[in-house]
Parts: structure tokens; C-alpha cells; sequence
């Protein structure tokens, strides 16, 4: 499930801030990164099952492998994880509301974080 230009799609920001952000906010990025791009994670251990949000980002500019690089961010999805194939965001899975809401919460939450830095939602 895709989280449609209602949330951090088209923010921009250094590499530096974004990590700062994203971390104070539960999503951390542990190897989730390659020379252009990083992956953030937020994970969810519920009775219905495992589930991620992710927050996909590409450099515009530098090199994130020695921390200077400037990143977009992509459309955030929300996956449900499944053993041994790994994370599924397709239209047929069925994801709890509750999650979804509280995964609105925390896009809205980091959106207005990067606000309070004077970065906003690029149209």
C-alpha cells in the first residue's frame, strides 16, 4: 500500500537532517542504503502479522555511502512481510486500520518535523 501525495513524496533534504528526522521518529535505515538511495523502516509486530513502513529516498546530489548526499523522498508504503519471500505492498494484501492510520500519524508527524527546518512538501 502505497501513501499517495498526501504525506513526504518530493521532500528534499540533507542527507544529515533526514537521518536525524526519520530516526526521532521510530524509522531507522540499518543497511538499507546503497551510493544513491536509502530505505527507512519503521516495523510492526502485530497479531494479523508483520508488517514495515518504508520510506524510499534518492540522492539528488553527493554520495550517501560518506554521508553527503542531498535525498528525495519517494512514495512511503506500508508491506506486510512474509517468510521466506519478504515484503509485499500489493493491492491484494489486507492491512489492519489501525496501522494504517498510525502510519498516517507518523508520515504526518515527520512531514511537520521537517517543516519546523523550513523544508515542505515540493509540489
Amino acid at each position: 500500500m502505497y501513501f499517495e501525495n498526501k504525506t513526504l513524496e518530493n521532500i528534499t533534504a540533507e542527507q544529515e537532517l533526514l537521518v536525524e528526522v526519520m530516526e526521532k521518529h521510530g524509522l531507522e535505515c540499518h543497511g538499507g542504503w546503497d551510493y544513491d538511495r536509502m530505505t527507512f523502516d519503521k516495523r510492526f509486530d502485530l497479531r494479523e502479522g508483520r508488517y514495515y513502513l518504508r520510506v524510499f529516498c534518492t540522492a539528488v546530489s553527493g554520495d550517501v555511502g560518506n554521508y553527503t548526499a542531498v535525498l528525495k523522498i519517494l512514495k512511503p508504503a506500508l508491506g506486510k512481510y512474509y517468510y521466506p519471500h519478504g515484503v509485499e505492498y500489493g493491492e491484494d494484501e489486507v492491512f489492519p486500520v489501525h496501522l494504517v492510520k498510525q502510519c498516517e500519524e507518523i508520515l504526518e508527524n515527520v512531514k511537520n518535523e521537517f517543516a519546523k527546518h523550513g523544508i515542505q512538501v515540493a509540489n
